[in-house]
């Protein structure tokens, strides 16, 4: 999670991305409590590759991190990346923590499976069918197990589009390609590549499975994450659960669900949903919003919202429909 995410800015100028609120929850604890189920196993370390303060990451980050770690029940570790030298440069700066059956994942892809790792394999790539594999990286397989990797295709051969996120039976291994990578200088478009650590692998014997997931969903630009939280309140409410807290002050107000509508939140005179997200602390006053993702400490007034995205401790006050505007912005 070492990247700038600029664009989804202004949203990531005043947080990293992966800490972006989604229906309740940063991102990046989304993605470790999705993974946690897929893995079916005891995480007991989860280290978190971050950008430097000089590229706009706010001091406080790793704190923020830690603290989800500590919630999940685990240890924490954060690694700073100083210069953006590719996939696999990130992970030799977080070495240290390679060890052991590892799960590696790029922290702006949420994703939804109905499927338990088979933890017995050198490895698993988790993999969606997608309409036009030519703009993603892809694999072929063949009796079960991964093949080839390719990227972007030209031609079609396959339409398994890799989402980023890889699992490693042996972490001291993937150590060792990409330490060897690094210390012999071997770039590929002037970064260091984990696809290369992977052929690598798999040229020496490893098998790698697919893990094939029913949603991917993508938090890289603001339509999208208004359309992740979309999908995300769909999922919690099918599943049972009531994402709207109980002191949530209602005056000539109405709910349509799926929301997420967090502490101490008033509405007056206002219809919310469906699809939206709401922060803590926020007033919504004679508004309508529906399929929006709006963050804490908000003040909206006269409002009518439809895929917007609004940052924490803003004021809106006007006629837009689809806004984006981030933390403390004032359109009044």
């Amino acid at each position: 999670m070492a990247g700038i995410g600029s664009r989804l800015r202004p949203h990531t100028l005043t947080i990293p991305k992966p800490l972006t609120v989604i229906a309740g929850k940063p991102i990046v604890q989304r993605l470790v409590e999705d993974i946690t189920a897929v893995v079916d196993q005891k995480i007991d370390e989860i280290a978190f590759i971050i950008g430097p303060v000089s590229k706009g990451f706010p001091a406080d980050t790793k704190e923020s991190l830690l603290k989800i770690a500590a919630e999940l029940g685990t240890k924490g570790s954060v690694y700073i990346q100083e210069e953006a030298l590719g996939t696999a440069h990130a992970l030799y700066c977080a070495k240290d923590s390679l060890s052991g059956p590892c799960v590696v994942a790029y922290a702006d892809t949420l994703f939804k499976a109905d499927f338990k790792l088979d933890a017995s394999a050198d490895g698993a790539i988790w993999v969606k069918q997608v309409e036009d594999p030519s703009a993603f990286g892809v694999v072929k397989v063949e009796d079960g197990f991964i093949t080839d990797f390719i990227e972007k295709p030209k031609d079609f051969v396959s339409d398994l589009a890799i989402i980023g996120i890889y699992y490693f039976k042996d972490g001291d291994r993937v150590r060792k390609e990409v330490e060897y990578l690094v210390d012999n200088d071997l770039k590929e478009n002037n970064e260091y590549q984990l696809t290369n650590v992977l052929e690598t692998l798999k040229r020496e014997g490893a098998k790698f499975i697919p893990g094939k997931v029913d949603a991917w969903m993508d938090c890289g630009k603001k339509d999208p994450t208004v359309d992740t939280n979309k999908q995300v309140l769909g999922f919690e409410h099918n599943a049972g659960n009531n994402l709207v807290s109980s002191d949530v002050v209602l005056n000539n107000s109405e709910i349509i669900q799926p929301c997420f509508i967090g502490e101490n939140v008033v509405l007056k005179n206002t219809k919310i949903g469906p699809y939206v997200s709401i922060g803590a602390n926020s007033i919504v006053t004679d508004s309508t919003i529906k399929n929006s993702l709006i963050q804490s400490n908000v003040v909206i007034k006269n409002a009518g919202l439809e895929l917007a995205m609004i940052g924490n401790h803003a004021k809106y006050n006007g006629n837009y429909t689809s806004v984006s505007i981030g933390d403390y912005t004032e359109l009044l």
